[in-house]
């Protein structure tokens, strides 16, 4: 078999290209091995850069969606904990109304009848007023109103409303007189 250029004709089987040196020797020729080549081209890197990168940055979307409200239970359970204490210490205060002194700051420790807490609105404290530091970003508010319950003559709605930040809870209790 000669190294020239034949035309293929029907039936006619070439043989298969050699490595050859010189690859102007024939018309077409190249200097490696047809289907041999190996690697990417530049398309196909830019593609598969792309495809990853789209991949990665979902990935690390849903990641950073986990992450962000990771910590949205314990700020629940905190409002919880701080509305349920709240409301419980209104609940155990006479129904009766009595004279008073003029609480000082958030302090609480002179309410002596559950309608005192109707309008209070503080930053979460001891009932004596002593800030808590761990609970400076969350607020208490609290609403006490005289509401008719089925078959009951006197009984007062206690709303207790916790928040912080554009979070927030609310919690509704009631107050019976059923001692006078």
């Amino acid at each position: 078999m000669s190294s020239e250029w034949r035309p293929r004709l029907r039936g006619y089987r070439s043989p298969p290209p050699r490595w050859s040196a010189r690859a102007w020797e024939r018309p077409g020729a190249r200097a490696v091995r047809a289907g041999s080549s190996r690697g990417f081209t530049l398309v196909e890197m830019l593609l598969a850069i792309v495809v990853l990168g789209v991949g990665v940055a979902g990935v690390m979307l849903a990641f950073s969606t986990a992450v962000r409200g990771s910590g949205d239970p314990l700020v629940q359970q905190q409002m919880l904990a701080i509305a349920e204490e709240m409301m419980e210490e209104i609940q155990l205060k006479p129904y009766a109304a009595a004279a008073n002194a003029a609480p000082a700051g958030c302090a609480r420790d002179t309410f002596n009848d559950v309608l005192d807490y109707n309008g209070y609105s503080q930053a979460a404290c001891a009932i004596d007023g002593t800030p808590i530091a761990e609970l400076a970003g969350y607020s208490v508010s609290v609403s006490v109103t005289n509401t008719a319950l089925s078959g009951v003559g006197e009984a007062l709605r206690i709303r207790v409303t916790v928040s912080r930040g554009s979070d927030s809870l609310q919690l509704i209790g009631w107050r019976t007189n059923y001692g006078g």
